[in-house]
């Protein structure tokens, strides 16, 4: 029998929800989109469901949302969070109450599809079935939620024929057994997040001081930031680095390495502990950030976008707040006041010497300063690795990122130093590090006098790489090495019986030599002699309690004690192209066109003295791709406008690599070319206009991006695909070239570069656009492909995406470490990425390749990453001087490294399930008070 009802009549949710839930013992159902307010009746209809109660609804999960079940589940996580139950009234939290009891009895089971299967789900349906074996069908507007029931104009008919039950069940079991239908079940998350929410409390930031426990303290400011209501919350070592720096800072200051390996989230933990320390501070002190310019505007976004914080970025000229606002400035004046808490300068401002702005820096005191890409403060020379000791001493000539890190040590309270290598050539530049942060800090190498054995260098390095030990026969000697600076309390419990046997305060780091008399003798036996001293240079020197260091190996790797997994989810990197097949043959006029191209470097070479960047750019740009090097000749020769291939970098060093035209200091007559070498270039542009655009690099990538390149079984580009230049020339004509290919019509290619050069091929044109368009289109899945120079390859990311081609291999190997850390990195949705590497066969990439071939796992196990000083191999492979690379490479594997596994520190903390909330809005008004 057919009932038709309209809510205009009488309210739904009384005259069919209650009456014909009321005795039902199961309950299908087809509803629409899943939101937490699909649940908001649901407590009360469940209440008298005797049996199961199945629903399938709708989600915006993407498909690349579903190739594993931790991406299912995070998925899942962010579609819940999309519905902001945190903001449900008070009313509604019974409901709340009644839905938690469902879902943990598994009364209510919950099954999400993607758009993609059938579209939005606006078909609305159920099933009720009793136990004298009636049923009753119903169709209709009504969806699963409150407002539908209760308040909307919704139509509805009911039938019991059974032809329709049957009907309507059949849609339901197509639907519930659909096998891109995601199990609710999957994701505990949305589980802990309804019981939380039923007992959730905002407190206030002042509110936070008085919790003594530092995890309470960064669970209550974290747990509703954006980073753990849209993405996938903090990791247990994120988490493990933002407690302890909030730890370091109530015992007077943090002063703390972050040497993480690329792609395990740097940035969030830095800015997680900035915002921790700066609502400890009740006087407000500013925030600093020195970073690399062209990571500044990535901070900002992430700031705002992973922890809601507003910040202001130094232009060069003026502030320029999160909403882009840019503030009235009187120049170099203006920079000491900065409209937010958390101020962002690029480093390059301190190393361009401006007296005026660096004044400024200097002029005031700060709660904290952060520098991202430290390992760039340096001393000029490093010694060797085999040098005397006096020469591995803190009299180092320092450069002027150094130097100014040291003048602003003693007038910040925390300082956080982050770099992905922190040992390039020496580990002296990872005790140079230290320090930095020892200025205005006692507790990290000693203070007073500076007497501590710990501020010898020589002594500290031999004793943290084992080469030398703490004395422990004389435990007064001993004691030297453990009063000064006497660890915290919480670093070991022993360091807490010593505090306490001297009375001394948390934050008192020196003691006299004279203060062992005060130890009772069971103290200086039990804790020091026989328990502290044995293991004390391996376990509590400087560079272990300063430094931490965590490797995505180790991560994936180590048994997370809390979860029985692993911290870490592992991707694995799948690497083509690797093999001696793997080079690209060129054809024979591109060719001889190489062989003249490294012609005219030998007579550069014969001719300039040093400017060996200068010398070898044209090879570098040969390498790249034919279509750079025909530019740069035609540059060379003034046929083209000379243009920079790239203006991105800047980079903090004194020694700023020069593009084309721009002639290095000293080497004026670089462009002074002689006959021979005009004659040469000319030869060379020739043979590049015959060999056209024949490249092979082009058909390799297309064929990685088919699916039908040698050795590749799938097509790359339904995984997603990022391809890396270190050249614009080259990642232009790639796309340009691209989309004339009939497999790339009606795609979007996108372009991600600097100097407001991004944009994307649509119907064969090129469209410019944001960068921060690019990245959004990434993140919800509708760009798969996209061209990016090194621009992109520094703090962006694309884990959305699951493979990536290097067009060709930088010479700074760290670059290849930072593209290949956009995909492998925390949130990729696939267990393994694949990664392909072009190269010509027989150019300087090729040669360096099978130099490094075999000793390259050794050197990556070394430093965590390639350092980036063996750029030097690539130049003398270059200028045929393959001995003089392989003495770099020797004396590069000879360095002591003293990271081990010590230095991985990481302990999970439950944050998911604190109750009790910072206020957002009280956070972003505090932070947004200027200095």
């Amino acid at each position: 029998m057919l009932t038709r009802h309209s809510s205009r009549r009488s309210r739904l949710d009384q005259s069919v929800l209650t009456q014909r839930l009321n005795g039902a013992i199961s309950y299908d159902r087809i509803a629409g989109y899943f939101r937490s307010s699909l649940f908001e009746v649901a407590g009360e209809a469940l209440a008298s469901v005797a049996g199961p109660v199945r629903i399938i609804c709708n989600s915006d999960l993407d498909p690349q949302d579903l190739v594993t079940a931790a991406a299912a589940q995070a998925a899942l996580r962010r579609s819940w969070c999309a519905g902001t139950p945190e903001d449900a009234p008070p009313a509604a939290l019974p409901r709340y109450r009644k839905l938690y009891e469902a879902l943990t009895s598994k009364k209510l089971e919950v099954r999400v599809l993607p758009d993609s299967a059938f579209g939005l789900i606006h078909g609305k349906a159920g099933v009720l079935r009793y136990a004298d074996g009636t049923a009753t069908s119903f169709m209709g507007s009504v969806n699963e939620s409150l407002s539908a029931w209760k308040l909307n104009y919704e139509l509805l008919w009911e039938d019991n024929d059974p032809d329709t039950i049957a009907w309507v069940q059949e849609e339901f079991d197509a639907l519930w057994n659909d096998p891109r239908a995601v199990d609710l079940s999957v994701c505990p998350f949305i589980v802990q997040d309804v019981q939380r929410i039923v007992s959730r409390t905002v407190i206030e930031p002042a509110e936070l001081t008085a919790i003594a426990d530092p995890t309470l303290v960064a669970a209550a400011a974290a747990v509703e930031t954006p980073v753990y209501r849209r993405d996938q919350g903090l990791w247990p070592h994120q988490k493990y680095f933002a407690r302890l720096a909030l730890e370091r800072h109530r015992l007077g200051g943090a002063r703390l390495v972050l040497a993480d390996q690329v792609g395990l989230g740097k940035t969030v933990q830095l800015a997680m502990a900035a915002m921790l320390m700066a609502l400890d501070d009740p006087e407000g002190g500013p925030i600093l950030v020195l970073a690399p310019k062209p990571l500044l505007q990535q901070w900002q976004d992430e700031l705002m976008e992973l922890l809601s914080l507003p910040s202001a970025r130094w232009n060069g000229k003026a502030w320029v707040d999160e909403n882009d606002l840019e503030y009235p400035s009187e120049g170099a004046k203006s920079l000491g006041k900065c409209p937010r808490r958390i101020g962002l300068v690029s480093q390059g401002l301190v190393v361009r010497g401006l007296s005026e702005a660096v004044g400024q820096l200097l002029s005031r005191r700060y709660t904290c300063v952060i520098v991202d890409e430290a390992h760039r403060a340096r001393r000029r020379k490093v010694p060797k690795v085999d040098a005397d000791a006096d020469e591995v001493n803190e009299r180092a000539e320092p450069n002027k990122l150094m130097a100014f890190l040291r003048d602003i040590g003693p007038k910040t309270k925390s300082m956080l130093l982050a770099t992905a290598t922190p040992v390039q050539l020496h580990p002296v530049e990872a005790w140079d590090l230290l320090h930095i942060l020892s200025q205005g800090n006692d507790g990290v190498l000693g203070g007073w006098t500076h007497s501590s054995p710990w501020f010898q260098a020589s002594r500290c390095l031999d004793i943290a790489t084992g080469d030398a030990e703490v004395p422990t026969a004389d435990v007064r000697s001993g004691w030297e090495y453990v009063r000064d600076p006497l660890p915290s309390k919480f670093e070991n419990p022993a360091f807490d019986r010593i505090r306490r046997s001297l009375d001394a305060s948390d934050t008192c780091w020196q003691f006299t030599p004279e203060s062992l008399d005060k130890l009772s003798p069971a103290i200086r036996r039990v804790q020091l002699q026989n328990g502290l001293l044995p293991e004390y240079g391996a376990n509590f020197n400087p560079l272990l309690r300063c430094i931490v260091r965590r490797t995505r190996a180790y991560l994936e790797a180590t048994i997370n004690p809390a979860t029985g997994g692993y911290f870490l989810p592992k991707v694995t990197v799948e690497l083509f192209g690797e093999d001696n097949e793997g080079a690209l043959v060129l054809g024979s006029y591109l060719r001889d066109a190489y062989a003249e191209a490294e012609e005219f470097s030998q007579l550069l070479q014969q001719r300039v003295k040093g400017a060996g960047f200068f010398k070898t750019l044209l090879l570098r740009r040969m390498g790249s791709s034919m279509e750079a090097g025909r530019r740069t000749v035609a540059k060379l020769l003034g046929e083209e406008p000379d243009t920079p291939d790239e203006e991105d970098d800047d980079d903090p060093e004194e020694e700023v690599p020069v593009q084309v035209g721009r002639p290095p200091q000293g080497a004026s007559d670089f462009k002074n070319f002689t006959d021979k070498e005009i004659d040469s270039l000319r030869r060379c542009l020739s043979l590049l206009k015959q060999g056209g655009n024949n490249d092979p690099k082009l058909e390799a990538l297309i064929g990685y991006l088919r699916g039908t390149h040698p050795g590749v079984s799938a097509s790359w580009l339904d995984r997603g695909c990022i391809l890396f230049s270190q050249y614009y020339d080259t990642v232009r004509w790639i796309g340009d070239e691209m989309v004339k290919r009939a497999e790339f019509a009606g795609m979007d290619i996108g372009l991600y570069a600097g100097s407001n050069r991004s944009g994307f091929w649509r119907d064969g044109r090129f469209q410019r656009c944001d960068r921060n368009v690019l990245k959004g289109r990434v993140r919800a899945g509708d760009l798969k492909l996209m061209l990016g120079t090194d621009a992109a390859s520094e703090g962006l990311n694309l884990q959305r995406l699951g493979t990536l081609i290097n067009i060709d291999l930088p010479w700074n190997p760290t670059r290849l470490e930072q593209r290949k850390g956009r995909i492998q990195r925390i949130g990729q949705a696939r267990n393994e990425i694949w990664i392909a590497n072009l190269r010509y066969r027989d150019s300087v990439e090729d040669r360096v390749h099978q130099v490094l071939a075999d000793r390259l796992e050794a050197i990556h196990g070394l430093f965590g990453q390639i350092p980036d000083t063996l750029e030097d191999v690539w130049v003398q492979v270059a200028m045929n001087d393959e001995a003089a690379a392989n003495q770099l490479i020797d004396r590069t594997t000879a360095t002591r490294n003293p990271f081990d596994v010590k230095y991985s520190k990481v302990e999970d903390a439950d944050w998911e399930t604190c109750a009790s909330v910072l206020n957002g809005l009280s956070m972003r008004e505090m932070l947004s008070q200027g200095w």
